[in-house]
């Protein structure tokens, strides 16, 4: 009996370890401010550590059109397993939950559920973008055009690093050229 409870005391602090290791990351800092007229329009998905329905997407190409209402009609268009795939199309609903920033978003697929969306970097130009969240399970790089020069994707591959994520897990989505 001595012995479990020696062992008890060796496998508390692992176990408090690994519970503090699962706990919530610090929130991931949106941008200050996003014109939504000037987000709306084609992204290309560069690289993502993607939802299980993405995995094998292959041409990602995400549409925004801002409604009258205010949300945000959603166009997620891929093709699956490679370019001659069929074409997948999932048409989620965009809410602005942040109407100062207009970078904090809840992206509806299934209602009710509303997942978190943020627009965690975005240049002056409105060309390069990075979509988070703070469970930093899912990210996206995405740009206006298909391809980015390889300093550019490594310089945002390197923000995604710091906002916490799992570089490693950034899979490039294959893109040609429209």
């Amino acid at each position: 009996m001595k012995r479990f409870a020696r062992l008890g005391w060796v496998l508390l602090p692992l176990l408090l370890l690994n519970a503090c290791a699962a706990m919530p990351k610090d929130p991931i800092a949106p941008v200050a401010h996003v014109d939504l007229d000037r987000f709306m329009g084609p992204w290309y998905v560069i690289a993502s550590i993607p939802t299980f329905l993405e995995k094998d997407a292959y041409d990602a190409v995400e549409s925004y059109a801002l409604n009258p209402d205010g949300t945000i009609a959603t166009t997620f268009t891929f093709r699956k397993g490679g370019f001659d795939g069929p074409t997948k199309t999932m048409k989620p609903h965009g809410f602005v939950l942040d109407k100062a920033s207009n970078a904090r978003w809840g992206m509806q697929f299934i209602w009710p559920i509303k997942a978190q969306y943020l627009i965690a970097y975005l240049d002056d130009a409105y060309t390069e973008t990075i979509i988070a969240r703070d469970a930093r399970d899912y990210v996206w790089i995405m740009a206006r055009t298909p391809t980015l020069n390889p300093a550019d994707y490594d310089r945002l591959r390197t923000r995604v690093g710091t906002m916490g994520y799992d570089i490693s897990k950034l899979r490039l989505v294959p893109q040609q050229s429209p």
